[in-house]
């Protein structure tokens, strides 16, 4: 996302040097040419900026659906052990339910 904000800052630079750059008024016609050959690889350099934009912005998409599937896996895991955990419960519950009626029992036997 910073490199994304980056590129987008150093796009919005390169467009505003595009707009102010000028040559004297009574220049020669090879100053013209050479603005011209500068504001021409300026404008190739915003264009490798955005092909580049455009990629992270690919990768970026991706990183959100990895991250998004990666949030379902651990719902779904956090929902499996709370499902453990009431099953254990339940049979240690059981358990000492099973332990108390032999303890009754055995007290009523021996009354």
């Amino acid at each position: 996302m910073a490199r994304i904000n980056h590129i987008d800052t150093e796009i919005l630079f390169t467009e505003e040097k595009i707009n102010t750059t000028s040559v004297e008024k009574h220049g020669a016609i090879s100053d013209f040419a050479v603005l011209a050959i500068h504001r021409n690889t300026m404008k190739m350099h915003i264009s490798k900026l955005e092909v580049e934009k455009n990629s992270l912005n690919t990768q970026l998409e991706v990183i959100i659906e990895e991250i998004i599937e990666l949030q379902k896996e651990t719902e779904q895991f956090a929902y499996m052990l709370e499902e453990q955990k009431q099953e254990e419960i339940k049979r240690l519950l059981l358990v000492d339910e099973e332990a108390s009626s032999e303890y009754i029992q055995s007290r009523y036997i021996n009354g």
